[in-house]
């Protein structure tokens, strides 16, 4: 049985990500690969009840490091109930966010510091660490626009514009302190356009992994 295979998918709130990783996923089980889709927070139960819980825009009490402890709780359940036992079976697991939205959205956005809520979360995760990483990357005015478009706002979509410019910092240094499994994709274009190149990069990695781990 072949190794599983993690790859994220991460970038600012509206550059599109759950929409192009949902059709990277659906291109990838209609050509037979034995692919898992999965979202954070959230993708189990328990984890999703957790997400209820931040995203809640009645929540605005929230203590900044009570925020990062729940993500990484809700990460703790759901790689120990969805994504490890898949990886196991040797599947290809695709998550939309993980360990990276927690070290920008928390680590800078908050203020807490990048490497506090990395050993948070080196906690949680235990070195499970992703393969690989499709970021995508939009403006700052970009991804503003679009989010302000959508219906109703979460409680971290409802955050100012401040925050989102340190967030977006934040995926900065994210990129460059993890860029051996980053793989950047200009998000600006259209929707099929950055499918496309996604969609080609994640059969690079899967192609690439195999060849690999038939080597070892």
């Amino acid at each position: 049985m072949r190794k599983g295979l993690f790859i994220t998918f991460e970038g600012n709130d509206g550059c599109g990500k759950t929409t192009i990783s949902t059709k990277v996923y659906e291109s990838l089980k209609e050509k037979g690969e034995p692919v898992v889709y999965t979202r954070e927070p959230g993708g189990n139960d328990i984890a999703e009840q957790i997400r209820a819980v931040i995203l809640d825009p009645n929540n605005t009490a929230m203590d900044a490091r009570t925020e990062a402890l729940l993500y990484a709780a809700s990460r703790r359940q759901h790689l120990t109930e969805k994504i490890l036992p898949a990886l196991a079976e040797g599947k290809i697991v695709l998550c939309d966010r993980f360990i990276d939205s927690s070290l920008a959205y928390q680590g800078i956005g908050r203020g807490i510091g990048m490497d506090e809520v990395l050993q948070i979360n080196e906690f949680a995760i235990e070195n499970h660490m992703p393969d690989a990483t499709i970021f995508l990357s939009v403006s700052l005015e970009t991804g503003w626009k679009r989010v302000s478009q959508r219906g109703q706002l979460d409680r971290l979509d409802q955050e100012s514009r401040e925050f989102h410019q340190r967030v977006a910092e934040g995926y900065e240094q994210v990129k460059a302190r993890f860029a051996q499994r980053m793989i950047v994709i200009d998000a600006e274009a259209d929707m099929e356009t950055v499918f496309a190149q996604a969609l080609h990069h994640t059969e690079e990695i899967i192609n690439k992994y195999d060849k690999t781990t038939a080597c070892s």
